[in-house]
């Protein structure tokens, strides 16, 4: 069934309708990934070798223990290849002091959270222009962010209020940070998110409550002497939003010289190279590039983490 709104405009004469766009139920969509196949922190992967990542985690620990700020930016693939049980296991015990991510994990962590699934098949919904108009992310959604507004609060805080009443609330990353009162902001993108497609979506709630994270993850940035920023899976998005936060909290006196940045991904790119590991690192900071598939990484890193 097909599902329609209509919200009241001011249409320009260049300006397509949003009003009439077909939006479907989520339960009907089949979907690529499940809570099912995460990976546990009691997982029996094989640790793999490599120096640098022994590295990283001899720096988190070093920062762990000092009381120095561990800040996480993750893509959505993280969730799609089933890591979100070992981040959230790292927030647990108190190793992870802010998670910054971008709009596609807060759309996949939400629908984990309602259905315990995710992931459609692009490919396939594209052809006929279903795909991205499951009914229920979009409208949830921005309901959230129009009342998160409203209350002049944030995005990320926006999802774990959302997230706490559903049926797999314990699998979203969102939940458990609102839960334990750690800082995730999300860092939207206009137009690159599925939910700008939905009708209802209000594009200066959007806007504000996306800025109000961003001026929290800031604030954590301006923390970063001693501490330790990863860059897990965001090949633009993430690593062009610490750029700038981290030149305002610079522009503001905050000294921040001597961290760790660290780039983990399946394939090197251009900006998580140079934005978060060469550049903020010049003045005699650390930078650490790991280049694996995050299904091996994160594992990896997380028992070097945790049975230390």
């Amino acid at each position: 069934m097909l599902l329609h709104y209509r919200f009241t405009s001011h249409l320009s004469p260049f300006m397509i309708d949003f009003n009439k766009i077909k939006t479907y139920p989520i339960k009907s969509r089949k979907n690529k990934v499940s809570f099912k196949n995460f990976i546990r922190p009691d997982n029996n992967l094989p640790l793999l070798e490599n120096n640098e990542l022994n590295v990283l985690a001899n720096k988190i620990i070093e920062a762990f223990r000092n009381k120095k700020q561990i800040i996480v930016m993750m893509g959505g693939h993280i969730i799609k290849v089933g890591c979100t049980p070992l981040i959230i296991d790292l927030m647990k015990k108190g190793i992870i002091t802010h998670i910054a991510v971008n709009g596609s994990v807060a759309i996949h962590d939400f629908e984990i959270a309602f259905i315990g699934e995710t992931s459609e098949d692009v490919a396939v919904n594209i052809e006929d222009g279903t795909f991205g108009m499951a009914e229920e992310t979009g409208r949830m959604i921005n309901e959230a962010v129009r009342n998160s507004a409203m209350e002049d609060k944030g995005f990320g805080e926006a999802i774990g209020k959302l997230v706490k009443d559903f049926e797999f609330r314990e699998e979203s990353l969102f939940y458990w940070a609102y839960k334990l009162n750690i800082p995730v902001t999300v860092h939207t993108s206009i137009g690159a998110e599925i939910i700008y497609q939905h009708p209802s979506c209000d594009g200066a709630a959007m806007g504000k409550v996306s800025y109000h994270d961003f001026k929290i993850f800031t604030d954590s940035i301006s923390k970063l002497e001693g501490g330790v920023i990863i860059n897990a899976g965001s090949a633009v998005i993430m690593p062009e939003v610490f750029l700038k936060a981290f030149t305002i909290a610079r522009n503001l006196g905050f000294d921040i010289k001597k961290f760790t940045a660290a780039n983990l991904d399946m394939i090197k790119h251009y900006r998580p190279t140079v934005n978060v590991v060469v550049r903020p690192t010049s003045l005699g900071g650390t930078g650490l590039e790991i280049i694996d598939y995050h299904e091996k990484t994160i594992p990896t890193l997380h028992k070097l983490l945790t049975l230390y």
